[in-house]
């Protein structure tokens, strides 16, 4: 360890040395880019292997040698395409905020390193520097070799010139008004405030009372709670200070409250000036244990009379004889008068609504119990129904566990009413195939397409979410509901899944104007399996001390969306998927038994029906072969719009593998191009990329039958994924090549080929899905996918079967529009398979074990027969 006169004479000796005092950003802390130091423009000269022009990228490999003899590769970069920014990275040790980092010149492309964090100041001293002096970065360039005295400052001016003025920064008075007016969006989040400020300070009891809140000028709302309160030091060092760490300081220590363990779910320390928003007069009476009745009277009208915060006079009262918190009764009490604006009925219910959403319906909190009432006006508050009056008409509940990026438990129930005798519970469990198969959380990097991350990368804990589905289906309401419209107006307003971090309320997660789940979208894409706001009451439970990752932000309007926020998101809605894939089962059964006709095809049925009764009933000849002749144009006319419908329906699927082939073997092409500049690949790559298009377009031509031979549209389908299935190492086993029989089939030969291609995309996907189990499980598994022809008297039958996880869903449900396991999957690519097969007269089979000869390795895999008319 080299002493401090030893680097200072180092210095001395070389030509120049960069010094700077290592930012949040250059330790790493922020995420914000690769780890690395940070040189600022006015010190580039000291590296000229990177000052590079604008728009250019350069980097330069130097050598740093560190004073533990270790020589560390590293790179001088300078980012000028995008953020015009020079760094060195690849430094090969850690470096922690505020260490000071020195690099000595000593020679070229070769430096000296050090990392000082204890002996900073010593070093300092030596060339009568202080921190601000040193600020982003300077260079030291020593005027006289034999001195350590004499230096020669590099900055961006020449500091001997320029006149230092002390500054601080004075925040004006007006200040606290625009930090309630600006972050706080709404009565609701500022009542909400201070809610949160009370079960902060250990309250079992907050109750919110109003009177003539109508009438602005005489209204008042009062907020009183029977916490631990605060002594006149806290209320003039805390309460009366923006911005206080005093709580961040708690939550960084992981200190808990004195009575119920909380820690603070404030943290900002503004969140107190949203009274603002609510009247232009605060008195605040507060008392501690074994302390006096503290009493703050604020006119934020004040706030406008004085030009900065610092002046604008505030008096603390010590009560000898408390007025309000009597004996050992300790808490808070805030009297809000002069309010902001008149309220209405609506804004009454909106905010009651809040206040009894801050703990969830589903458990019972007896350590904190909100309360909101406005003594003058009690017919407000009537009809509004409770969770009480309908969690007894949810159909279907949940509840998931998250532990450590996997679905660690798993419950769901379907629950048939009373009225509903035909029908059965079901109970599906963590055992359950689908819910094994699919318990990983791993999600693609949006930057990085071939990246995962995993809930476990982040400080996030355990997550529960629990949550009950209902159904607005006429046919089931009229079942047992008896008041249905403020059943369906209950549903608007508090439907949707809300966020709870040791059990209070994150908002605005679950407001109405907030489907942060994208729910409604969800349900639009796939509506007859996805569930939207309106039909699920849902909560997420996250602990305190474990999700300090999840940053709530300062306008109080959810958490920060960085990566941490993504991947938590990300499993609530993979949660949800699985809970609405087996509820989808369960509802098509209700429907069946209980809903009205089914409608697959009820136009043909209607049509023909309608054909009869024109024979039978009408007497006038002409009139009667007049009404004939538009019904058999209106069934020829809905034939030929539902065949292009399904025809755009395989191109639309289709179009998103075309893309992907598509750009895959073109960045080949440029990758080889450039490589190569022009060889014998490159033409055939191009060839490839032409026949793989020409390929496609073929879906999406006219569909006329035609005879083909199968073998024929098999290797045009195979072709079309070749290279997606050899990025994913699926080795396809082509058995049909040693079929000798029957090959001519009467087809659209387009729309077969868009079914295989779907056949085997679903294959790729759940192939990959057995695949990552298998690592866990530490199993040797190889990818493959079989395709077999056989035949029997009448029939061709096309075989597709993998070794993958096999259908995790019935297959009664799999070929129903917008029903897949697929996280996130649209669920169309098996339906217009079997409605392809039904407009070639043939079928598409899911077969027993016995049904047909398959290899024993795809018995426990999916497997998908087409089969056709010879």
């Amino acid at each position: 360890m080299r002493t401090i006169p030893e680097i200072v004479e180092l210095i001395n000796s070389s030509e120049e040395s960069f010094i700077k005092f290592a930012s949040a950003n250059d330790a790493g802390k922020t995420g914000g880019h690769q780890a690395g130091i940070y040189i600022p423009k006015n010190v580039i000269s000291m590296f000229p292997e990177i000052n590079g022009p604008r728009g250019e990228n350069r980097n330069e490999i130097v050598t740093v040698k560190w004073e533990d003899e270790v020589e560390e590769e590293s790179k001088l970069i300078y980012y000028g395409k995008a953020k015009n920014e020079y760094r060195i990275t690849r430094l090969g040790r850690g470096i922690k905020f505020n260490s000071l980092f020195i690099l000595i010149k000593l020679d070229y492309k070769v430096y000296q390193g050090f990392i000082l964090d204890e002996n900073k100041d010593e070093f300092l001293d030596y060339f009568n520097l202080n921190p601000s002096k040193v600020g982003k970065g300077i260079i030291i360039k020593p005027n006289d070799k034999n001195s350590n005295t004499q230096i020669d400052l590099f900055d961006s001016s020449d500091k001997n010139l320029d006149k230092e003025i002390d500054a601080t920064f004075k925040p004006r008075a007006r200040l606290l008004l625009q930090l309630g007016d600006q972050l706080i969006k709404n009565e609701s989040i500022a009542l909400v405030e201070l809610v949160k400020n009370s079960y902060d300070a250990d309250s079992n009891i907050v109750e919110i009372y109003m009177e003539n809140v109508d009438n602005p000028e005489m209204g008042i709302i009062i907020i009183e709670d029977d916490g631990f309160g605060m002594t006149a030091d806290i209320v003039e060092n805390v309460w009366l200070e923006p911005g206080s760490d005093f709580k961040t300081k708690q939550i960084a220590n992981l200190k808990g409250s004195p009575k119920y363990n909380r820690l603070p779910i404030g943290e900002k320390g503004i969140g107190r000036f949203g009274v603002h928003k609510l009247g232009n007069t605060i008195e605040m009476t507060t008392k501690a244990m074994n302390s006096k009745e503290v009493f703050v009277k604020i006119n934020w009208a004040d706030f406008d009379k004085y030009k900065y915060l610092e002046d604008v006079p505030i008096k603390i009262v010590e009560r000898e004889k408390p007025q309000i918190f009597k004996g050992e009764e300790t808490g808070t009490n805030i009297v809000i008068s002069n309010l902001r604006k008149k309220w209405e009925r609506g804004i009454a219910r909106e905010v009651k609504r809040s206040i009894t959403a801050l703990a969830s319906p589903f458990e019972n909190n007896d350590s904190f119990k909100p309360s909101f009432d406005i003594l003058d006006k009690p017919g407000w508050f009537e009809g509004l129904l409770k969770w009480d009056d309908v969690k007894d008409y949810s159909l279907f509940n949940f509840k998931v566990t998250i532990e450590g990026g996997i679905i660690s438990k798993f419950e769901y129930h379907f629950t048939p009413w009373e009225t509903m005798t035909k029908l059965f519970p079901n109970d599906i469990y963590e055992d359950d195939k689908l819910i094994e198969t699919l318990k990983q959380l791993r999600f693609k990097n949006e930057k990085n397409k071939e990246d995962f991350f995993s809930l476990s990368d982040y400080n996030i804990g355990k997550v529960i979410f629990e949550g009950f589905i209902f159904d607005l289906d006429s046919f089931i309401l009229k079942l047992g509901v008896s008041d249905k419209k403020g059943f369906k107006d209950y549903m608007k307003s508090n439907g949707g899944v809300k966020v709870f971090r040791d059990g209070l309320r994150v908002y605005d997660y679950g407001e109405p104007e907030n489907d942060w789940l994208g729910l409604d979208y969800r349900r639009f894409q796939q509506p007859t399996k996805a569930v939207s706001n309106n039909l699920i009451l849902g909560a997420v439970y996250l602990d305190r001390k474990d999700s300090s990752d999840l940053r709530e932000k300062t306008n109080r309007e959810g958490f920060v969306e960085n990566n941490a926020y993504k991947a938590f998101k990300n499993s609530i809605v993979h949660s949800l998927d699985l809970i609405e894939t087996l509820r989808y089962t369960d509802k098509r059964k209700l429907k069946e038994i209980y809903g009205p006709t089914p409608k697959s095809a009820p136009l043909m049925s209607t049509l023909g029906e309608a054909k009869l009764y024109v024979e039978d009933k009408v007497k006038d000849s002409e009139v009667k072969t007049q009404i004939v002749k538009y019904l058999v144009k209106i069934e020829s006319d809905f034939k030929r719009v539902s065949e292009n419908l399904l025809k755009a329906a395989g191109a639309g699927l289709s179009m998103s593998v075309v893309v992907h082939e598509v750009e895959k073997i073109l960045y080949e092409v440029t990758k080889v191009l450039k490589v190569e500049k022009g060889s014998d690949r490159v033409l055939k790559l191009i060839k490839h990329l032409s026949s793989l298009i020409d390929g496609y377009a073929e879906i999406i031509r006219r569909s006329s039958k035609t005879t083909e031979n199968i073998i024929d549209v098999i290797e045009q389908a195979l072709f079309n994924v070749e290279y997606r299935l050899g990025s994913h190492n699926i080795e396809v086993i082509k058995e049909y090549k040693n079929y000798d029989g029957s090959k001519n089939i009467k087809i659209a030969k387009n729309l077969l080929i868009g079914s295989l291609m779907n056949l085997i995309d679903n294959s790729i996907y759940w192939l990959q899905q057995k695949y990552i189990k298998s690592i866990e499980d530490n199993i040797d598994f190889k990818k493959r996918i079989y395709i077999n022809l056989q035949e029997s008297d009448k029939l061709i039958n096309l075989i597709v079967s993998d070794n993958g996880t096999g259908f995790l869903i019935p297959t009664d449900d799999i070929t129903e529009p917008f029903v897949s396991a697929k996280s996130g999957g649209m669920g169309l690519g098996l339906h217009i398979a079997s409605e392809i097969m039904e407009a070639q007269n043939g079928k598409l089979l899911f077969p027993e074990e016995y049904d047909f000869e398959i290899p024993e390795e795809y018995k426990d895999g999916a497997t998908v027969i087409l089969s056709f008319k010879k």
